[in-house]
């Protein structure tokens, strides 16, 4: 394998499936085993996972609520995905704990970077709920924020789109792949990675980025091995 220790981000979004709102169970269980293999292989893993298919921050300001309010809401929402991926791992013999930024002592450890590092040293998946515990902060930073804290390699941002294009692939039918691509030309070429805040710190501290596709059985494993799958955000 390529990485030792890794943090894989997940979009809440992805957890929806085929569903409209909420978590399809199939789509659970298939990123559970692919975080699976690739643990079963020796390598660390943290995830951090949004909560966009339950509740978005910005959606409840839309809706008359405050936007902080409705950050900590959001923040919840992360929590209950975290749940959800924490049984659906530990239903298939996974160890795992649950670390969260907003002190809930009931169901999730508080974080402290030593003891996540301890728990990732002992082959635990580590999984970061509730942001970074402050409002107008993305899952994408929090996600960039405790890479670095645990010292990952690279950041693997799990999406539903096979990688980085010159526009959205989705709409754009003409639109062309990257498979490696600077932070500079990133800025530069105006193209959507992460919020600016978390992609500035992955670039200030080098920490690679490699967005691929999630939902393709055995990407997650083909990544880890080195291959080129995605494209690979570094510094050039």
């Amino acid at each position: 394998m390529k990485y030792k220790r890794v943090l894989l981000k997940l979009s809440g979004e992805a957890l929806i499936g085929d569903k409209g709102f909420g978590i399809d169970h199939k789509r659970l269980i298939q990123y559970a085993e692919e975080i699976k293999s690739a643990t079963d292989e020796g390598i660390q893993m943290a995830v951090v996972i949004g909560g966009g298919n339950i509740f978005r921050g910005i959606q409840g300001e839309e809706g008359g609520i405050e936007r902080v309010q409705g950050d900590y809401m959001g923040m919840l929402a992360t929590v209950i995905n975290s749940m959800a991926i924490q049984s659906a791992l530990e239903n298939i013999g996974v160890q795992t704990r649950l670390l969260t930024a907003i002190k809930m002592e009931q169901i999730a450890e508080p974080f402290i970077r030593r003891r996540a590092v301890r728990h990732l040293e002992k082959n635990r998946v580590v999984i970061f709920g509730a942001g970074t515990g402050n409002p107008y902060f993305t899952t994408d930073t929090a996600a960039s924020l405790r890479a670095i804290e645990i010292e990952a390699e690279v950041i693997l941002k799990g999406t539903r789109v096979d990688g980085i294009y010159t526009a959205d692939p989705e709409k754009d039918t003409s639109a062309t792949k990257y498979n490696r691509v600077s932070f500079e030309e990133v800025y530069s070429k105006g193209l959507s990675v992460m919020d600016m805040t978390a992609f500035t710190l992955c670039q200030e501290n080098r920490l690679p980025i490699i967005v691929f596709d999630m939902n393709k059985p055995g990407n997650l494993r083909n990544v880890l091995e080195g291959e080129e799958v995605g494209t690979l955000v570094d510094v050039q």
